[in-house]
């Protein structure tokens, strides 16, 4: 329990300012100015201890996380567990069908192949999170510490700011390819790959760096952006990178794809979904974008820990959701992975 313990310092018989103490934490002199500032300075420092290091001492603790029983984190290490390994079967095979068949190696499949990756990343980190939700159910700690978690909150901030920005790559090869009829070149698909993946690593640095903080979601389980203080701090940097990592990918996938509709549906040569992406963007990621939103201008902590879990368990979906979309509803990547899956009857047919 905390406690607080009002006292006296004496030097030599003369009544000093008071002395304030909670949980062995001593008021500094120059912070008492009478009661009701040093009453304001013990809120603070209770605040504090709460958002800075309470999520991270129960996070590595022997007890379950507030708002959770057993039966609920074994739940949603459950849910994790089959996100990620459905994320991962697919997208593995999508990778590997690129490998394997040379039909694939082209500019615009180049694009789909770094959201595989950037979603199979995606997929690991849902592994990761599934894998401590169900060492936490017996051993009830997060196993890889704090190092650990900001490694994990920098590779899940990595590969999904990846993943939402290869979309918007997507749309707009498709949209050169479509409406300009002529093919993308290997420099710039190249060029648009390395764009995504530095940009990403640019942005997802800077939590390491001080502009923002990776921590553990309230389950405990997994790390990402934390939004528990909604401070200057964590305002700032959420509404610079949600406008060039989620708005503007967003707006590009949207216009392209609209633009594709003008110009190709009338006519019927339009072979892509074009509203499937736009849409796994808004419900893939929205949810996060909405609950950071509501970090910034109101007390977060009003919202339950396991709503404020909601968000993770969606996103975690978009792999999945991205392979059937971009591979499996693609004809020629659909026979590529065919020809992995019966490497004995590819073989049949190109001696045919």
């Amino acid at each position: 329990m905390s406690s607080f313990c009002l006292g006296q310092e004496e030097e030599g018989g003369i009544q000093k300012k008071p002395k304030v103490q909670y949980n062995n934490l001593h008021v500094p002199a120059h912070m008492w100015d009478g009661p009701l500032k040093g009453r304001a300075w013990m809120w603070e420092a209770r605040d504090s201890w709460v958002t800075d290091g309470g999520r991270a001492r129960m996070a590595e603790s022997s007890t379950l996380p507030t708002g959770f029983g057993e039966l609920e984190v074994l739940a949603v290490g459950m849910v994790l567990l089959v996100e990620a390994l459905s994320g991962l079967s697919l997208n593995s095979l999508t990778i590997f069908s690129f490998c394997k068949t040379p039909e694939l190696r082209t500019p615009c499949h180049l694009l789909v192949l770094s959201l595989a990756l950037a979603d199979s990343g995606i997929s690991l980190n849902a592994l990761v999170a599934a894998t401590s939700s169900l060492l936490r159910v017996s051993h009830r700690r997060w196993p890889y510490g704090s190092d650990g978690c900001q490694i994990h909150g920098f590779q899940g901030f990595v590969t999904a700011l990846a993943s939402i920005c290869g979309s918007a790559a997507i749309a707009w090869g498709r949209y050169h390819h479509y409406c300009t009829r002529s093919q993308l070149a290997w420099n710039s698909a190249i060029s648009l790959v390395l764009f995504v993946w530095l940009s990403s690593t640019f942005w997802a640095a800077f939590p390491l760096l001080g502009w923002g903080h990776y921590d553990y979601e309230p389950l405990g389980t997994c790390c990402t952006l934390d939004y528990s203080k909604g401070d200057r701090n964590f305002t700032s940097f959420l509404f610079t990178m949600s406008f060039f990592n989620f708005a503007m990918p967003l707006f590009i996938t949207i216009t392209s794809y609209r633009l594709m509709e003008q110009k190709l549906g009338k006519s019927g040569h339009l072979q892509v979904n074009t509203t499937l992406p736009a849409r796994t963007l808004l419900l893939g990621w929205g949810p996060y974008a909405i609950l950071y939103l509501y970090a910034v201008i109101a007390d977060v902590t009003s919202i339950s820990p396991k709503l404020q879990m909601v968000p993770a368990l969606i996103a975690k979906m978009v792999p999945t959701i991205n392979a059937i979309n971009y591979a499996l509803g693609n004809e020629m990547i659909c026979r590529g992975i065919w020809q992995c899956l019966s490497p004995q009857k590819s073989e049949k047919d190109r001696t045919k």
